[in-house]
């Protein structure tokens, strides 16, 4: 697994200390940012996917659990608090864990472990069921049952791969090479970052691949393959 990329959301200065030299501390553990406030953390977070949420719950502006149910896709989230009694929103919401402060090193490991294994059974839901038409992905906290012939292409973002359907996109954390295995042969790899479902292609023009949605062009390391899988009249 690729280092988690991690985010620390609390309005207090001290802990945010402590989460972050914990984060350095931790093998396989990466900080991507932090804020002071959840307003602004939710900017980002609704943009620009983290795989692990270090999350205050008592915030002015916006509480830790309004930010929570305000986000579309929540990564793992390990709620921070000063009282025993908010230990319960974790799992009212689903959450991976909650470390109640004066956070120690020990109990940070063993939310992060949780976590890590969320994340990597995450990682194996994209396998096949009895049918060769389906998938299970893990999207906003459940496994959702996606048939391959919903899927028009597969983008990468960073440690990421965004599946796009007609109406909605669900972000996995996974490899393109490890996509590309679980896809039957009318998903081709046109370009370094996409996978398109040949069955979806509207035209072709200028190095590009018209789907309803976007545009998707073709590398040149990829063109010849592509091609060859074409039936031309």
């Amino acid at each position: 697994m690729t280092n988690l990329k991690c985010l620390i959301v609390d309005d207090e200065e001290v802990s945010r200390m402590v989460v972050r030299d914990f984060i350095k501390r931790t093998e396989g553990l990466e900080l991507s940012g932090e804020f002071d406030n959840a307003v602004s953390a939710y900017d980002v977070l609704k943009n620009t996917p983290v795989d692990l949420l270090f999350l205050d719950i008592e915030m002015p502006q916006m509480t830790g659990i309004e930010l929570v149910q305000s986000l579309e896709k929540l990564p793992e989230v390990i709620l921070i608090t000063g009282r025993r009694d908010f230990g319960a929103e974790a799992y009212e919401y689903n959450l991976t864990d909650y470390l109640i402060k004066p956070i120690t090193y020990p109990r940070f490991l063993k939310a992060v472990e949780k976590a890590k294994l969320s994340i990597e059974d995450s990682d194996q839901k994209l396998v096949e069921n009895s049918s060769d038409d389906i998938l299970y992905v893990k999207a906003d906290n459940k496994i959702v049952k996606l048939s391959l012939s919903e899927i028009f292409f597969v983008e990468a973002l960073s440690d990421y791969m965004l599946i796009n359907t007609k109406d909605k996109k669900y972000i996995v954390h996974s490899t393109m090479k490890a996509l590309e295995k679980k896809f039957p042969e009318n998903f081709v790899r046109v370009h370094r970052s996409y996978i398109a479902n040949l069955d979806k292609i509207n035209t072709i023009e200028d190095m590009q691949i018209v789907m309803p949605q976007k545009s998707i062009p073709i590398g040149n390391s990829y063109k010849s393959n592509f091609l060859s899988k074409l039936n031309f009249l």
